[in-house]
């Protein structure tokens, strides 16, 4: 089962009226826009996601609930050209869940997780043709070592690709398992002691196979555009690569230019057309009760100026 993390501080933080016009760029399995849709009764939700599963179940949540909803089965880096075909232009809130929903990770045959074995995949949406396959199989040595560093911040990483790049000398890489056992024979016990040591190395794979950084930092510039005046973007990231690129963005859309800081009156027309709002992360309790959500952060900013 899927819990969403920040549920309440993303609700809150959203400032949903009863007509509001809602992007959920991150459907899942519908925890935050099940919450959204029962607050905005004349107002309507534009859901996006690129996973059928994710898709067909939240589907069956919402339709219980309201009827003022579109699930659009697309990545939300479409999100500007969806609207657009859809003739919308007015949003007054933006969330984006960057985390990998719990479904994913726990149904084996998906090649998320480390812990059970199944086919390499990772792919979020399975029209893509790259998969985690083709990352481990084909990639040279130096372009593993470079996501590996990149992607995992594994320190291992130049290891770890000598590993992968020996082994499938001998046969081709299939599993989940067999990638999890050539990275632990790559990295010291103590290192095994103190971390899992799959973690950090099938994130970057993820990150990889589906461009998730780049089509991130796009989507949310799109957001920033699209978003009224007093609407909101609500950003949930789960590390620090993904909170890094929010923060920057956030902070390159809040703040007056370095060359104008000097000046004693900035015009208007320079001034900044946000405000960071706040930076919220999960409480003791939800951590105790969802370890899952223990790396989470919430960030959220505000359209002040056009």
């Amino acid at each position: 089962m899927h819990i969403s993390v920040l549920l309440n501080e993303c609700i809150q933080n959203l400032n949903l009226k009863d007509d509001s016009i809602i992007i959920d760029a991150t459907l899942g399995y519908g925890g935050h826009s099940s919450e959204i849709l029962k607050r905005i009764p004349n107002g309507f939700l534009y859901a996006f996601d690129q996973d059928e599963e994710a898709i067909k179940s939240s589907k069956e949540r919402l339709s219980k609930i309201a009827k003022n909803y579109e699930i659009i089965y697309s990545n939300f880096v479409n999100m500007k050209s969806e609207l657009e075909n859809r003739n919308v232009k007015h949003i007054d809130g933006i969330l984006f869940d960057l985390g990998v929903s719990s479904p994913q990770l726990d149904e084996g045959e998906r090649g998320f997780s480390f812990h059970s074995d199944a086919k390499l995949d990772m792919r979020m949406d399975k029209r893509n043709k790259l998969s985690a396959y083709e990352v481990v199989n084909d990639y040279s040595y130096e372009k593993l070592v470079e996501i590996f560093f990149k992607y995992g911040e594994e320190k291992y990483a130049r290891n770890i690709a000598k590993k992968i790049v020996e082994a499938r000398k001998d046969k081709k890489i299939e599993t989940t398992l067999e990638l999890a056992n050539i990275i632990s024979s790559a990295v010291p016990a103590k290192y095994k002691r103190d971390h899992h040591p799959s973690r950090k190395v099938f994130q970057a794979i993820r990150i990889e196979v589906n461009d998730e950084l780049n089509v991130f930092a796009k989507s949310l510039n799109y957001a920033l555009d699209l978003i009224d005046i007093n609407g909101r973007v609500c950003v949930i990231t789960f590390h620090s690569l993904e909170d890094k690129i929010c923060k920057e963005i956030f902070k390159e859309n809040s703040t007056v230019k370095k060359e104008l800081a000097s000046l004693p009156i900035i015009p208007d027309e320079f001034k900044p057309k946000f405000r960071v709002v706040d930076v919220i992360e999960p409480s003791k309790e939800e951590v105790s009760s969802n370890n899952r959500s223990r790396s989470a952060k919430l960030r959220i900013i505000e359209r002040i100026g056009r």
